[in-house]
């Protein structure tokens, strides 16, 4: 299968190539100079993946002077494992024109991201992202950052990797329900895309589900196209590129109130039902039945485990879209007016959001 290839027409241009059994020494030597790396990842990818992948930089004539691992999971974007990364890579000795290869799902990227922007002011990056979910969405486009307590990625910054590349190879290794998580961020491509992505998505999820190595990549380069495409239109989200939050503001809100202990996918797939109802709501265009059957053609839950919902409102009220002008009780959105015709900054009152996020919890 051939090898597909992606720019990113950010201010400093960059390739996301995507394959199977992809040549990491080949990938990293036509984006980078060979110099001096530090290898992060975490407990789950790293006895999988970190051995080969440290091989085949040091076969480029890299010189790998430290593997960190962090512990799985998303309690890892946090500000005292960012201090433990920092400190490592400052004894380790990592210059200022050294590289972090970030390997791992949306969690390591994220974190690698942030502590990349901030190292030294700033090290180059390379994403090497082993999670569907991260492919498609997380390490293309240079948003980085951590969590608080208070709310998801409330810390971040802006870093554009030197290169993504993400091997097919790697997907083996996830259970089902990890790449089902992964295709939420596909289907919301698709539905905030419409035209021929949006009929891809009925001819290629239900494979893609079950690992056909052809339909991941289809949808992968999809997605990564479309996200490219706004990230050079909008590359710091002062505008268009806020439309890649559909179903996230709900979604963060139940993370946040699910202490994180609720997968992003699933999330994000609920928080789009509580969007799609919305949409019906104030533009009276149906596509509840659409996403119900594009999210269960993906493996996806239809509901979200019973949380406070207030504590889910209390994290909305904290969503980056809010300005200082919008009033308490109203609540800003990305919504569908239909399929492939998405709208920001969409104001909704609290009852109807209180409304939405009722009717997508399991009782």
């Amino acid at each position: 299968m051939n090898r597909s290839s992606v720019t990113v027409a950010a201010m400093v241009p960059y390739e996301v190539l995507v394959a199977p059994a992809l040549d990491l020494t080949e990938a990293v030597s036509g984006a980078l100079p060979p110099g001096v790396g530090v290898l992060l990842t975490d407990s789950t990818v790293g006895p999988l993946h970190a051995t080969s992948v440290a091989e085949a930089l040091k076969k480029g004539g890299w010189e790998l002077i430290d593997t960190v691992k962090v512990p799985a999971g998303e309690a890892s974007k946090s500000l005292s494992i960012y201090e433990e990364v920092v400190r490592r890579l400052a004894r380790a000795g990592l210059p200022r024109g050294g590289t972090l290869f970030a390997l791992g799902g949306g969690v390591v990227g994220d974190l690698g991201g942030f502590v990349a922007s901030s190292y030294m002011r700033g090290v180059n990056l390379v994403q090497l992202p082993t999670s569907l979910l991260s492919m498609v969405d997380s390490s293309v486009g240079g948003k980085v950052g951590l969590d608080l307590p208070e709310g998801k990625n409330l810390i971040g910054a802006f870093l554009q990797p030197c290169l993504v590349a993400a091997n097919l190879d790697w997907v083996d290794t996830l259970p089902p329900r990890e790449i089902s998580h992964g295709l939420a961020e596909v289907v919301k491509m698709g539905l905030l895309t419409g035209g021929k992505f949006f009929e891809d998505l009925w001819r290629f999820l239900a494979p893609a589900r079950t690992g056909d190595t052809g339909a991941l990549q289809a949808l992968i380069v999809h997605s990564v196209r479309v996200k490219a495409a706004v990230v050079a239109a909008d590359e710091r989200e002062v505008g268009l590129r806020s439309i890649l939050n559909y179903g996230h503001t709900i979604g963060h809100g139940l993370e946040a109130a699910a202490t994180y202990d609720l997968p992003h996918g699933a999330a994000v797939a609920a928080g789009m039902l509580g969007a799609a109802r919305l949409s019906r709501e104030i533009f009276r265009t149906d596509l509840l039945e659409v996403h119900e059957d594009l999210l269960s053609a993906a493996g996806l839950p239809l509901k979200a485990p019973a949380v406070d919902v207030q504590s889910v409102l209390k994290a909305v009220g904290r969503d980056k879209k809010r300005r200082t002008s919008d009033q308490p009780y109203e609540y800003r959105f990305v919504l569908l007016e239909d399929v492939g015709r998405p709208l920001r900054d969409v104001l909704v009152r609290d009852t109807l959001v209180r409304r939405a996020i009722e009717a997508i919890l399991e009782s």
